[in-house]
């Protein structure tokens, strides 16, 4: 055979391309399983931190097997919520929400030409009396996600933890990456009476004659990452108002004592 023609160049060009797409379909649905069981325990340990059982480090470096019995001994119960704060089905065991399925319920909850079906909130209640919900959104240059913990007054923030996709290192990356920003969430109140639930501040939050940060709704943007601070802000803003209803409904009402100074939270 002509080595040197067209039609062996062609051949041999195809037969090549045929055999490396192979391999690499082979070897992507080789790993899909142990890609999947990373992401979910990935998944789970950034919940887990949001609820205050550890640090990231210390909760992924359990391994995989042992986040997910750690998940299963502190869950109390985990379901769905539609926009209206309805409970619409339970999480089957170890069924948590993702990025991919974050992505989607965000469309959902915004609704416009990429909504999928009507929005499926999912909500994990902690053994320890935290509750953990999910954000979703865009950052300077990609998606940013992440789960938020509420006391069990359901509006004064336990913990919080992010991620992202590629934000900028040493700026937009510090919403993961820099612990004193995450702490910088505990201790603070969402209005779940407003359409603004949540704000990042540029510029500095509000602080006490101490110098303390004052507890509200407001916390101090990353210096020098505007557009991330943005994206963040607007994507808890965004789903923490998709679950409004949810918390208003829930929280421990006020019962008045018989004097109107006085009041005591009961739970219902």
């Amino acid at each position: 055979m002509n080595t040197n023609n067209n039609v062996y160049t062609v051949i041999y060009t195809t037969v090549i391309v045929v055999v490396v797409a192979a391999l690499l379909a082979f070897v992507s649905q080789s790993l899909k399983g142990k890609q999947e069981a990373n992401e979910k325990a990935d998944t789970i340990s950034q919940m887990l931190t949001s609820a205050q059982y550890g640090t990231k480090a210390e909760i992924s470096g359990l391994g995989n097997a042992a986040v997910l019995e750690k998940y299963s001994q502190e869950i109390d119960k985990a379901f769905v919520i539609d926009l209206e704060g309805n409970v619409v089905r339970n999480l089957e065991d170890l069924e948590v929400y993702g990025p991919k399925d974050l992505k989607r319920q965000n469309y959902n909850i915004k609704g416009g030409p990429n909504k999928t079906g009507e929005a499926q909130l999912p909500v994990f209640v902690f053994k320890n009396g935290r509750t953990v919900v999910p954000i979703y959104g865009a950052g300077l240059w990609g998606p940013i996600w992440g789960y938020i913990s509420f006391d069990a007054d359901l509006k004064t923030m336990g913990g919080a933890y992010f991620d992202h996709e590629s934000e900028t290192a040493g700026l937009g990356a510090k919403i993961k990456d820099d612990p004193s920003f995450q702490a910088e969430f505990i201790g603070e109140v969402a209005d779940f009476d407003s359409k603004n639930v949540f704000d990042i501040v540029k510029g500095g939050a509000p602080k006490e004659a101490d110098g303390k940060s004052v507890k509200d709704n407001k916390i101090d943007a990353i210096s020098g990452a505007t557009m991330t601070s943005q994206g963040l802000d607007a994507a808890i803003d965004t789903w923490l108002a998709a679950y409004a209803q949810y918390f208003l409904a829930n929280a421990p009402k006020k019962e008045c004592c018989g004097n109107c100074e006085q009041t005591n939270e009961v739970e219902e």
